[in-house]
């Protein structure tokens, strides 16, 4: 019997079934040793000693792994093929190591970038040792993020209260996201007008030329910047003749794109069907482990962490026999067509993403498919094809047009394209974030593609139809999407392909960005953070120093550099420049933030007077104050003057506290009530910012929901808020409304005397039918109850043995798996987007059979009663202190200290209660330092 590991249960259950009975496949569930959450855990003074820690889960499945490998002939370690996987393997094989359960057994790692029959038979036949200099990378990655969120997390809560964690690359993400948001902030509108004749030939084709110079000279887009310079030339151009001076006709080409890396995959789902990065990396991972089809489990695409763009050449030929059997011939290319990265090191997967049968055709699986991997596979699959196929072949018309006004001429200019053979058009067109109709390949090309000008010659004259002189303003760029700020990030080499979608997640988790219409907006915590680390840290927060890292350890992985070599220098640095911090006083830190942030907390005033003179005392001056719930402007004259403020919750939509019709501090006005004819004002609270609607004793009054900003608050949205409580949907069986509003504890839906929090991903002004139907519905049945059951989570499909529905959610101390009676917590090694049924059965029933459930953690039992955990007895403590203490390793080092020394026993329920809050920011900066 051979022994194989891999990642994923739904992977094990697929190769099985390829392998045969000669083979026993396990899986690992990921990683199952990781840095234990406390400082020490990798010791700068002992050369980067790591002390690595069995999870609980990790200790369970090396207990089977080991179990397994009793009276087998050999262990093969058959984790995913890139730097992660390599990890992966090897603390797998260390792990057993110290197990002493190997006793010489051989042991062969095999990788594969398909789960296909052929693919892993030809991996198997291919065996070799684990990468150490892969290895080395992982572990100068994981030293890097670790020692940035221990040692600068800190230094964060110190300085900043509110503030939650710093990342080595989450807070260059971060400030990408916060300086997009400055330039559009400070965009000055540039007025500036565009000149179009209607003209006809005389055969009576009609098309429309441009301004495009006078005099002699040229015109840019800008140079017509007033509205009396437009009248002039309209007047005449309205007077002028018109006559073709110059027609050009030139063939061009437009050639494919090559076949998806990961970043481009999340670029396009993001675009094309609406998917977040870490929703089209759960589905792809669905794709790549395997789906059933018509009986046999079948992986459907390669990996799908790549920064690679070739493909295997079995598979370009395949690919080739696909276009000439669905499209002919003509859409064939003479040659195959070889593509190359341009990634500085694309040392992962090195194949691009794509099918694993180029003739396994969409419309052919999709019945086998949920509605979202079908889709997925589908964009995957025309990509692939497309980059083979023949290039589109178009032709470009240029017509040049004199105007003359007696002795004067204006020059006009026409363009227009036709698509003369539409080659890989036929099947795939690239979608953009910010369509620039004067891009080139952008959709204003593609908006050209049937605009074709008639038929004219040098010398021909025109007749005038119609002169139009409009109006523009230049428009600041846009912001980020999430598709967008992958691909910038891609172009500055920060992160690589596993990581983006995990960046992404975590500064939406900790409330330092928030999506919102498919746009990224920082928050005012995000953007204090980010003015703190560049005040104080610019160096760590510079796109070419953090890109610089991310090549280094690049470096590693290609056995050309040290990994401590590069942990020296960087923490030399590092640690000397987070020690400057200690002697840094509030104050300092204070000032240096108001400079900052200045035009965004204090905006300039429609009067011109100091924006930052209080106007309820008149003396005082505003400033940033770091209070314990976060960030707020309050008065210098402080207790004089109590006045307080949000931080942009005044100056949104560019008016200064103190703007309001009636003068008050902190009231922007927003509108008018259509019905009512009532003032609709946006104002600051003592518990946050709200609307209000009219004046008097008793107004009605909405707070802004958590997550939505004052600054896109218009009036259209600030009625539906004051529209609160509302009806969304009548109960399916008491036929009574389901009303949805907003509560002392957050946005909520009601059926009678039931009430069901929303999920942070709900919109209280958008949320249907359907959606609050299932949360009310959830808490009558008990699936909902408890702490937990605000949440409806991501239905993962039915327990075979009890037939219980079991659900993925987000719980108050982090995601979790439920089958309504059992709650087992995911380890964080495992992303709750990318679980799968198999996986959250077996955790499940671990729970259960640790004797976890609703009533583990002091809920109520089912006479009513809380029940209290039961108290250990101090022999018991002192063995469960020698068994966590046992599952701690250390790598070698004669400097470090051994993991069950430094462990501590666990504190007894009467632990005092500062300690804490330090026990679980430390346990956030573990989980924060991750990229």
């Amino acid at each position: 019997m051979k022994v194989v590991v891999v990642e994923s249960p739904a992977k094990a259950k697929t190769i099985n079934k390829y392998l045969g009975r000669d083979y026993e496949v396990l899986a690992s569930f990921g990683h199952i040793r990781d840095l234990p959450p406390k400082d020490g855990s990798v010791n700068p003074d002992a050369d980067f000693a790591m002390i690595w820690e069995l999870e609980d889960r990790g200790a369970k499945r090396m207990s089977d792994i080991a179990k397994a490998l009793k009276g087998a002939e050999k262990l093969i370690l058959a984790t995913d093929p890139d730097r992660e996987g390599e990890a992966i393997s090897w603390h797998v094989l260390e792990a057993l190591r110290e197990k002493r359960v190997l006793k010489g057994m051989p042991v062969e790692r095999v990788t594969f970038n398909a789960i296909t029959k052929d693919a892993i038979h030809s991996a198997m036949a291919q065996p070799r040792e684990i990468d150490q200099a892969l290895v080395d990378a992982y572990l100068a990655r994981r030293a890097l993020d670790y020692l940035v969120g221990f040692t600068l997390s800190p230094v964060l809560w110190r300085k900043l209260p509110g503030a939650k964690s710093a990342g080595r690359v989450q807070s260059v993400a971060l400030r990408l996201v916060c300086d997009r948001e400055r330039e559009i902030e400070s965009f000055v509108p540039r007025e500036y007008w565009s000149l179009v004749a209607t003209l006809a030939t005389r055969e009576g084709g009609v098309f429309e030329a441009r301004l495009v110079g006078a005099d002699g000279k040229k015109i840019n887009r800008l140079d017509i910047g007033n509205g009396e310079d437009a009248e002039r030339f309209k007047r005449d151009l309205e007077v002028a003749t018109f006559q073709v001076s110059n027609v050009e006709s030139k063939p061009a080409k437009r050639h494919p794109y090559p076949p998806f890396t990961t970043s481009t995959l999340q670029q396009e789902a993001s675009r094309k069907l609406g998917l977040a990065p870490a929703q089209t990396m759960r589905i792809a991972q669905r794709l790549y482990e395997g789906v059933e089809l018509g009986g046999e489990t079948v992986g459907l695409i390669t990996y799908m962490r790549t920064d690679g763009v070739d493909m295997a050449p079995e598979a370009v030929q395949a690919a080739r026999r696909v276009i000439g059997r669905e499209y002919g011939d003509r859409y064939l290319p003479g040659v195959p067509r070889k593509y190359t990265t341009k990634a500085k090191n694309a040392q992962e997967a090195h194949e691009a993403v794509r099918p694993t049968d180029m003739g396994r055709l969409p419309q052919n699986v999709a019945r086998y498919l949920e509605p979202e991997q079908a889709r997925l596979y589908e964009l995957i699959w025309k990509r692939t094809i497309a980059s083979q196929m023949e290039s589109a072949e178009l032709e470009r018309t240029t017509a040049d047009i004199a105007a003359k006004v007696g002795p004067r001429r204006l020059d006009l200019r026409a363009t227009g394209q036709v698509i003369k053979f539409d080659g890989f058009l036929t099947l795939y067109r690239e979608d953009r974030d910010d369509p620039d109709p004067t891009a080139k390949g952008g959709d204003g090309e593609d908006d050209e593609d049937n605009r074709r000008l008639p038929a004219m010659r040098a010398g021909d004259p025109l007749e005038r139809r119609r002169i139009a002189s409009t109006q523009h303003f230049t428009e600041p760029p846009p912001r980020f999407s999430e598709a967008s700020l992958v691909k910038r990030m891609e172009e500055l080499g920060i992160g690589r392909p596993s990581t983006y979608a995990s960046i992404l997640q975590v500064l939406r988790d900790r409330e330092y960005v928030r999506l919102d219409k498919r746009k990224l907006y920082p928050e005012d915590k995000g953007r204090i953070v980010v003015a703190f680390l560049e005040s104080f840290f610019r160096r760590y927060v510079e796109y070419d120093f953090t890109a610089d890292l991310e090549e280094q350890l690049d470096r590693v992985s290609n056995h050309e550099i040290d990994w401590k070599a590069v942990l020296r220098a960087f923490w030399d640095d590092f640690s000397a420049a987070v020690g400057g911090t200690k002697e840094l006083r509030t104050g300092d830190v204070i000032e240096a933030l108001n400079e900052y942030l200045g035009p965004h907390i204090f905006p300039p005033r429609p009067d011109g007077s100091n924006p930052r003179t209080c106007q309820t005392c008149g003396t005082g001056t505003l400033s940033l104050k770091l209070g314990k719930y976060g960030a707020f402007i309050g008065c210098s004259n402080y207790p004089e003057c109590r006045f307080t403020r949000q931080l942009a919750a005044a100056g949104a939509g560019g008016e200064g506290e103190g703007s309001g019709a009636d003068g008050q501090p902190g009231v922007r006005v927003l509108g008018n009530d259509p019905e009512t004819a009532q003032p609709v004002t946006l104002r600051d609270g003592r518990f946050g910012p709200f609307v209000q609607l009219g004046e008097g004793e008793k107004p009605k009054r909405s707070s802004l929901p958590k997550g939505m900003s004052p600054s896109s608050v218009d009036l259209e949205r600030a009625l539906k808020l004051l529209a609160l409580p509302k009806p969304v949907a009548k109960h399916p069986e008491s036929g009574e409304p389901i009303l949805v509003g907003i509560g002392r504890f957050g946005p909520y839906v009601q059926h009678g005397k039931t009430y069901a929090n929303l999920g942070k991903d709900d919109d209280v002004l958008e949320v249907g039918a359907n959606r609050a139907i299932d949360l009310i519905v959830a808490k009558e049945s008990g699936a909902g109850g408890g702490r937990r059951g605000g949440d409806a989570g991501r239905a993962l499909g039915a327990d075979p043995e009890s037939g219980k529905t079991i659900s993925v959610k987000a719980g108050k101390y982090g995601p979790y798996v439920t089958d309504g009676t059992t709650h087992a917590t995911l380890p964080k090694t495992i992303d709750p987007e990318a679980l799968a049924l198999d996986e959250a059965i077996i955790l499940i029933r671990q729970k259960r059979e640790a004797g976890g459930g609703k009533t583990a953690r002091g809920r109520k039992s089912a006479g009513g009663a809380k029940r209290a955990a039961p108290a250990k007895s101090a022999a018991a403590k002192s063995a469960a202190a020698k068994s966590a203490g046992a599952k701690a390793t250390a790598t070698k080092s004669a400097g470090a200290k051994t993991a069950t020394a430094k462990r501590a026993a666990p504190k007894k329920a009467a632990a005092k209660k500062p300690a804490a809050p330090k026990k679980a920011s430390a346990k956030k900066a573990a989980s924060d330092a991750a990229e």
